[in-house]
């Protein structure tokens, strides 16, 4: 029945105004309701477990997952409203009061925004709504920040001072590949092809995908290999016995120790995958080939990444309009 009703609302939508559409849906659910035995109604915990299975089986991540559980979870908690019954001004005043009562960022309500809307499109594109009250809500406008890359002597700085081979291979291996710290800690030694200089890497929703690294990482990876006494196929392990794979919070807290230990600003991993980025396009490289590397499937996120020097836009701009 309901799948009939979204189908008779959808062709009268062009003939009636947003009011009458309104008032002839509910005319209609009542109607139609009455002939028909009234099917128990769906709680809003089992619409976010019924969304997230979804996501699972699209490819989304542990993480990413568990930042859509907790997000939604919480906008359905504070505004108690049924699920399909939540409207628009219900979600903007919601947003509204979780950036004043947390004292957040636009950044991080933008991204509670983007949630709440992945939600919402997919309870529309499922039928379980007839429109997603996230549709008048948009991006949130943020300031542009100019995000800062590791120079080449604070990288020079961190291999001088890395005490452990595997630190030494390990940030070598990021600033070389741009591979996010994910795909970092899930390679397997048998990935990496030395010869060739390349790794198979598995990005967002299991899409494989070859990255290269360069001889100073070859060098420094094979270095560490040979050091290791463990049988573990990871590539790269806990320093102690028993040796297991390397987590994601174990590679964040050596980089973050490794430069406030220099006094170097803001180091992480993430921030490898950016210089990469940026020192590609700046030396020339096409940035649907950057695109590829980095594993995005919209090249507008590339842009994002990648800083262009100054220095060079003002030499280009001397060579071609000048």
């Amino acid at each position: 029945m309901e799948e009939k009703l979204v189908n008779i609302l959808n062709a009268m939508a062009e003939y009636l105004s947003i009011p009458q559409m309104k008032k002839l849906q509910e005319v209609l659910l009542e109607q139609l309701t009455e002939a028909e035995p009234q099917k128990e109604e769906i709680s809003n915990g089992e619409y976010l477990k019924l969304f997230l299975d979804a996501k699972k089986i699209e490819g989304c991540s542990a993480r990413t997952l568990q930042y859509y559980r907790v997000t939604i979870q919480h906008f359905l908690t504070n505004v108690e409203t049924p699920t399909r019954k939540v409207t628009t001004e219900e979600i903007r005043g919601y947003l509204v009061d979780y950036q004043k009562i947390n004292n957040c960022s636009k950044v991080t309500v933008d991204n509670v925004r983007r949630n709440l809307s992945s939600f919402f499109s997919w309870l529309e594109e499922e039928d379980y709504i007839l429109k997603s009250p996230m549709r008048r809500i948009h991006k949130i406008k943020t300031k542009t920040v100019v995000k800062e890359v590791i120079s080449d002597e604070n990288m020079e700085m961190m291999r001088d001072n890395c005490t452990e081979l595997r630190d030494l291979a390990m940030i070598d291996l990021l600033y070389s590949t741009g591979i996010r710290v994910g795909e970092l800690v899930n390679l397997n030694i048998a990935n990496v092809d030395f010869e060739r200089r390349e790794c198979v890497v598995y990005g967002k929703g299991d899409k494989e995908r070859r990255v290269y690294f360069d001889a100073k990482a070859k060098i420094h990876l094979q270095n560490y290999l040979a050091a290791r006494t463990d049988d573990n196929p990871a590539l790269f392990v806990t320093l102690d016995a028993p040796h297991e794979r390397l987590k994601i919070s174990g590679v964040e807290i050596r980089v973050r120790e490794l430069g406030r230990s220099l006094g170097l600003p803001k180091i992480h991993p993430h921030k490898f995958r950016r210089t990469m980025a940026t020192r590609a396009i700046d030396k020339g490289m096409p940035i649907e080939q950057v695109q590829k590397i980095l594993g995005h499937s919209q090249i507008d996120t590339t842009m994002q990444y990648a800083i262009v020097n100054q220095n060079n836009v003002k030499t280009s701009h001397q060579k071609y309009i000048a």
